[in-house]
């Protein structure tokens, strides 16, 4: 089980910051758990400021990403499913949305909780996207981990 080991980011405190939420619109169920699960653990971290925003596909994460990063967030949470097919391109998908919005979070200091799923099938995709039967929230665990690191960088400063 990919949850296995997973940290416990429970009582993650967010009051006071500025959060997008970015979501691809393939796959609607899919997204539709993830978006819950995102919004669910911002309103028990106190986090009041929240912009969803939709992009048509995982594939257009990033330079959303940036822009909200660059307009003032103090954290972005992206979600995305890429669902594995007959061909390479769920390979360069998966690696552009990666790389992307790993270098989002590295150029602007913000941090991007990653909650785009890349799975083999859609049943796996179902497992992880935090509906009453799925077995983990991968779109709570991206908000908890945005809005951890958040607090993290604070820290440092």
């Amino acid at each position: 089980m990919s949850g296995s080991g997973a940290p416990s980011l429970a009582g993650v405190e967010g009051t006071g910051l500025k959060v997008v939420v970015i979501a691809s619109r393939w796959h609607a169920t899919i997204m539709d758990g993830l978006l819950s699960g995102a919004r669910r653990a911002l309103q028990q971290a106190g986090v009041k400021d929240v912009r969803e925003l939709r992009v048509p596909g995982t594939f257009e994460l990033p330079v959303a990403a940036l822009h909200a990063a660059r307009a003032g967030a103090d954290a972005v949470v992206a979600l995305g499913v890429v669902i594995r097919g007959g061909t390479p391109h769920f390979d360069y998908v998966c690696e552009a949305a990666t790389r992307g919005l790993t270098d989002v979070a590295l150029q602007t200091g913000v941090p991007v909780g990653f909650g785009v799923l890349t799975v083999d099938n859609e049943q796996q995709a179902l497992e992880r996207a935090g509906l009453p039967e799925s077995s983990e929230d991968k779109g709570a665990e991206a908000a908890e981990a945005a809005i951890a690191t958040v607090g993290v960088l604070r820290q440092l400063r």
